[in-house]
């Protein structure tokens, strides 16, 4: 069983910030507007609630615990504040990405038996993200579920997770 003691705490930081930034880099991607960024929001929050009770292994359980607790809560946007510091937004999506390619590999390092089931659930996050507004159109309206742009980026994570 994986758990936060296996993990330098500089390491545990970096795989509560993953879970949003696996979210923000496909929002960084194709930006929506107000409602559409509400959407995304509230579909990587599903994501994280539903992990808690999931079966999707002790890591992503440990991850998605601490992630609802106020110290990583504060991590996490921690994560987020340092990814678009003096960035522009092309610049915000790599830097994510960059993120996700690092605690990828941590994960396959420290704990290759939940590395799998980790990286499929940040995966699984980022394409509900992508799914979560309609981009494009007027008032929600003619618009398209997944962007190109977005379709580019789950590409993206996808083979830096390796799902």
């Amino acid at each position: 069983m994986v758990t936060k003691n296996d993990f330098a705490p500089a390491e545990w930081k970096k795989l509560v910030q993953a879970p949003l930034l696996a979210g923000f880099a496909v929002s960084a991607a194709d930006p929506s507007g107000f409602v559409g960024a509400l959407q995304e929001a509230f579909a990587n929050a599903k994501q994280l609630a539903e992990a808690k009770t999931g079966s999707g292994g002790d890591l992503v359980k440990a991850v998605a615990d601490e992630i609802l607790t106020p110290a990583g809560r504060a991590d996490a946007r921690e994560g987020i504040r340092s990814i678009v510091q003096g960035a522009q937004m092309d610049e915000i999506k790599s830097r994510a990405l960059e993120a996700l390619k690092e605690t990828a590999t941590l994960v396959n390092q420290k704990a290759p038996g939940e590395a799998r089931a980790f990286n499929g659930w940040l995966a699984q996050i980022a394409r509900t993200v992508a799914e979560a507004g309609t981009e494009g159109g007027f008032l929600g309206f003619g618009g398209v579920k997944v962007s190109d742009a977005e379709k580019a980026t789950l590409g993206e994570i996808s083979q830096i997770l390796g799902a």
